[in-house]
């Protein structure tokens, strides 16, 4: 599986893809960057611009699914996040019209899955991005590591839905699908209270 993470800017939009295996090997850098459209362009132009870059990387790489961060700004600075908003859609829409699936991803999730903790510093995610891929240093500008980062958190989160669900399938063919065992022992009179 290839996933493309995507941390959307208008002055610079990073992107990291990764591969990972059948079994859950990996996972393997394929390819990571910017996309940065003009500063001096106006605003439709640079988002023209982030469209054109997002939709060439779509191509290059192939990836099976897209994963954004989500949209978080500090309150005080509304136009930020209006701005952010405009990236997102734009990265939304290439991978809609090259038919792959996004999702998305809060930065304390990501900070969850890679570091074990929502509060870490950027440092310690950086380095994780660094140990995880085998990489020599940490990528450089931030944009690149964050999106890095979007995708090995979502290739962990996407392996542990996937073991979830084979081990659901193996209760389930044994008559133990979730909430069953507990319902049965209930009708005997059994009340677990865990």
């Amino acid at each position: 599986m290839i996933i493309l993470g995507v941390d959307p800017g208008l002055v610079r939009t990073g992107y990291g893809a990764i591969e990972t295996g059948p079994n859950g090997e990996g996972p393997r850098l394929v390819e990571a960057g910017i996309v940065a459209p003009s500063e001096r362009e106006p605003l439709e132009r640079r988002l023209a611009a982030l469209f054109d870059g997002v939709r060439d990387v779509l191509i290059a790489v192939s990836p099976d699914v897209v994963v954004v961060e989500e949209l978080y700004t500090v309150y005080r600075n509304p136009q930020t996040a209006i701005l952010m908003g405009h990236a997102r859609g734009v990265c939304y829409l290439s991978a809609g019209q090259a038919g792959v699936s996004v999702r998305h991803l809060g930065h304390s999730a990501v900070k969850r899955a890679l570091v074990g903790n929502g509060t870490a510093k950027k440092e310690q995610v950086a380095r994780m991005v660094v140990a995880l891929l085998h990489l020599k240093a940490v990528p450089e500008p931030n944009d690149v590591s964050d999106a890095l980062a979007l995708a090995v958190a979502y290739a962990n989160v996407h392996q542990h839905e996937e073991r979830l669900r084979s081990i659901d399938d193996v209760l389930t063919d044994y008559g133990y699908a979730r909430g069953e065992r507990r319902r049965e022992g209930a009708r005997r009179g059994r009340r677990p209270l865990l």
